[in-house]
């Protein structure tokens, strides 16, 4: 009987020292998880953000469309200018002058050849930009455009976001998950996720990161 009731004791003590070490570790381990999967929402959100301000270079507006923005990126092109000839080659400039020529030119060069310049996109990478990364293709970017007016002038605005809950485990770290949007929003005053961009109110499309 006393051996009996020395291995349930040891049991319990065990049992006990698991759930110790669990929530010890457990929110450690979730500031990881969350820290190596945000920065890949971030590298992603950026990249979306970089082609929101070329089409807008273009058409004066953003788009709150993925497919308008994957088309753009894909087909689009962007008008570029380059100089001549060097400014400090008087004999080069003379020339130019004498036939009545300015010192730039205009030219077309594709948006995915240009925007996210020195890296190179596939045509893969620009479909997938709709997608929250860690999601298999299946969680989409809330994206969202539109105008606000400011001092009597409009301005484009645009926003796109990944809420925690779309990209964090909610089962594993499911009280984690809710301390933090919680965290987020009631003490901090910030949003629960990544975030770049403002729909109501002008923020030079700042991330919420930076």
């Amino acid at each position: 009987m006393k051996k009996v009731l020395q291995i349930c004791l040891a049991i319990v003590i065990i049992a006990l020292a698991y759930v110790v070490y669990r929530q010890i570790a457990t929110p450690v381990e979730f500031d990881n998880e969350r820290k190596t999967k945000e920065a890949a929402v971030i590298e992603r959100i950026k990249d979306i953000r970089t082609a929101e301000r070329a089409f807008k270079s273009k058409y004066q507006r953003f788009t709150g469309s993925f497919d308008t923005l994957i088309n753009f990126i894909l087909n689009d092109s962007l008008i570029m200018e380059r100089r001549l000839v060097d400014e400090d080659d008087s004999a080069a400039m003379a020339q130019l002058k004498l036939r009545k020529i300015q010192n730039v030119e205009e030219f077309s060069i594709p948006v995915i050849d240009t925007v996210f310049a020195p890296r190179k996109l596939s045509v893969a990478d620009v479909q997938n930009l709709r997608y929250i990364p860690g999601t298999e293709n299946k969680v989409e970017f809330l994206l969202a455009a539109g105008s606000v007016e400011t001092g009597n002038v409009v301005v484009p605005v645009m926003e796109c976001k990944a809420p925690y809950k779309m990209f964090l485990d909610t089962v594993k770290y499911r009280q984690e998950l809710i301390n933090l949007i919680d965290e987020n929003k009631n003490i901090y005053n910030k949003y629960p996720g990544v975030k770049v961009g403002d729909i109501n109110q002008p923020n030079n499309e700042a991330g919420n990161w930076e």
